[in-house]
């Protein structure tokens, strides 16, 4: 064998451990890179800074009407998904025949993702010690740690329901603290399409379904992604009220293709290299602009929902603010939710959103003072919304066209909501966080070329290879 050829063999073992340290230095940039991102994109949307109660303490709850089907909607100390709380309680509420309330481990602000709190009604030990009805049915959304010590006692508090007769309704991924519960052993359960595998790993004695927006197995009901939580309430309310019932309240809320007693099936989704948004925008939420959520006495909870998870809690397209005019802010139906009060000491944002109201009057005159103070106009993507449209369709239409066209496909696609029948404009694709991804990928590739930089001299010339 020539020398030269027979030195580049001798050399090779000797390049492989600089071609790992860079392999490894570009890894690690990538990931720190990555993880920090996501880790500040989760703070934003669920803010885990207690609030302090006012000097008047807080609210009280409303009585709980007698007579009716009690419907608890559960509260992860953790924090919950504000598209998995807020729109069953709407669909529950919309009925005379139901009374709703909110239930924690204890009567404290609770974070929503988008940046919300809300106050729960009641305590698990309240309705433990039988001062507040026990819940016919239990709602139970996605929350940030199922399996976690901190939501240790709301576990066992929905078994004990589930074991006395309770109806169970778990929306999206909380089917992940259902069967944490030991809710879903032995029973036919879907989740959140991303999540299905993983939930296939711990918990195989569950029957894991795709392609349902919702299934049913004995008293227990479980749903698909995000609004799929629409569909699994009105199911409910159908067999619990009546399809009479359950068609009024399905048709206020217009939630695309659904009809009483109507078909389950849905696509079967997976991830493919169009839901980068998805990724890009979490991982890289630096320079996201500032968007405040202004929150009116009385406005509906679905509309709040809508645009909570299509700005922020699911698209990470925005940092969203709620603003209201005092602290705390009563929905249509009763919900305490908190809010930062438009004053002097209020986040700075780019742009104020005032979803459910179609006009400004509606908004209110604080928020409007407070947004002209600021150079801001009152942004009200519900004014125009057409009949028979869902609170869901014109914030999708005000991403696309604020933001682009991939990030609304893609976050419609991320909360399971058929959105086929909408026309989008706007921008291609995210470029904000695509420019940051690639500034990242080349300090990533810098630092894989560290190892090298001894050789620099010697790789100048071909054919030569000496240990170094």
């Amino acid at each position: 064998m020539p020398p030269a050829p027979r030195r580049r063999l001798r050399s090779l073992p000797r390049l492989l451990p600089r071609v790992l340290l860079g392999l490894a230095l570009s890894t690690a940039v990538l990931a720190a890179a990555g993880s920090a991102g996501v880790a500040v994109t989760m703070g934003e949307s669920f803010p885990s800074e207690p609030l302090p109660a006012p000097p008047e303490g807080w609210p009280a709850a409303a009585p709980v009407p007698p007579g009716r089907t009690v419907v608890a909607v559960v509260l992860g100390a953790t924090g919950s998904v504000a598209g998995d709380v807020l729109p069953p309680y709407e669909v529950f509420a919309r009925s005379e025949r139901f009374a709703v309330y909110t239930v924690s481990e204890r009567r404290e602000p609770v974070a929503l993702s988008g940046g919300l709190n809300v106050l729960p009604d009641h305590t698990l030990g309240e309705v433990e010690a039988g001062g507040v009805p026990e819940p016919d049915v239990v709602v139970v959304p996605a929350v940030v740690e199922p399996r976690g010590e901190r939501e240790a006692p709301l576990r066992a508090w929905i078994a004990r329901q589930a074991g006395r007769g309770a109806r169970i309704l778990g929306v999206c991924a909380g089917s992940d603290l259902l069967a944490a519960a030991g809710v879903l052993d032995g029973r036919r359960a879907t989740s959140f399409w991303d999540r299905i595998g993983s939930l296939e790993k711990t918990d195989p004695e569950v029957e894991w379904v795709r392609g349902r927006r919702y299934v049913q197995d004995g008293p227990v009901t479980t749903t698909a992604g995000v609004t799929s939580g629409v569909v699994g309430a009105l199911r409910l309310v159908e067999e619990l009220a009546g399809a009479a019932e359950a068609g009024r309240i399905g048709g206020d809320v217009a939630y695309p293709g659904w009809s009483a007693g109507g078909p389950t099936e849905i696509p079967v989704n997976g991830l493919v290299l169009s839901d980068l948004p998805y990724g890009i925008n979490a991982a890289f939420p630096w320079w996201r602009p500032a968007l405040g959520i202004g929150l009116a006495e009385g406005v509906g909870e679905l509309d709040v929902a809508a645009a909570l998870e299509a700005y922020s809690g699911t698209s990470f397209a925005f940092r969203t603010v709620p603003v209201a005019a005092g602290r705390t802010v009563r929905t249509r139906h009763g919900m305490t939710l908190l809010a930062e009060p438009a004053g002097e000491g209020t986040a700075p944002v780019d742009r104020l959103v005032v979803p459910g109201v179609r006009s400004e009057g509606e908004a209110g005159p604080e928020l409007a003072a407070w947004a002209a103070g600021r150079g801001l106009r009152l942004e009200l993507p519900h004014r125009d919304r057409a009949g028979g449209e869902s609170g869901f369709d014109p914030v999708l239409r005000d991403l696309a066209a604020r933001t682009d066209l991939a990030t609304a496909r893609t976050t419609a696609k991320f909360i399971e909501y058929p959105a086929a029948h909408l026309e989008l404009t706007g921008a291609a694709w995210p470029w904000r966080p695509t420019a940051l991804l690639a500034v990242v990928l080349a300090a990533a590739a810098g630092a894989g070329l560290l190892p090298f930089l001894r050789l620099r001299r010697l790789l100048a010339r071909p054919g030569v290879f000496r240990s170094v």
